[in-house]
């Protein structure tokens, strides 16, 4: 099979957010300080591990379908749909916001695009199902962090 021009530019959006989580996810890990540091330290390091493989998959599925994955700095800057993270130290409350935040935009990308990569393949369609199941378990993970227990309600049972 060979992606269509429509799949090929759905995959590289997804990329292209990947890879900026990635590197924003290094950013707050190098730059994070106060309580929780060292566990939010080391949860930082897990979501840029799978980031960094979601990213090879993603890419190396591009290649399957003959369409040509770009992940030079370049594209990466302009084409991703997460806000930049700010610069300097980050309080770990902070960046547990920050960050959470970026992996549900990620997400967002994958949701806004899997109709239409479902539709031309099923196959990426289930690579974005892997990659959303992960992601959003991950950034309630993070999360976590910085909730207490009233702040952790759970929604209703819906019928």
């Amino acid at each position: 099979m060979k992606a269509s021009q429509t799949l090929a530019t759905n995959l590289q959006m997804v990329l292209t957010d990947l890879i900026e989580l990635q590197l924003q996810g290094k950013q707050a890990h190098w730059n994070i300080v106060g309580q929780n540091f060292r566990d939010l330290h080391l949860q930082l390091d897990e979501l840029v591990a799978a980031t960094r493989a979601f990213a090879d998959e993603t890419a190396e599925r591009m290649r399957a379908l003959h369409a040509l994955p770009d992940g030079r700095s370049a594209t990466i800057a302009g084409g991703t749909r997460l806000e930049a993270f700010p610069e300097g130290l980050t309080a770990t409350k902070d960046a547990v916001k920050l960050i959470t935040a970026r992996v549900e935009r990620a997400v967002k990308t994958m949701r806004d695009v899997h109709d239409q990569v479902d539709e031309e393949d099923p196959t990426s369609a289930d690579l974005l199902h892997a990659i959303i199941s992960r992601l959003e378990q991950l950034a309630w993970m993070i999360n976590a962090e910085t909730m207490t227990a009233g702040t952790a309600v759970s929604e209703p049972a819906q019928d």
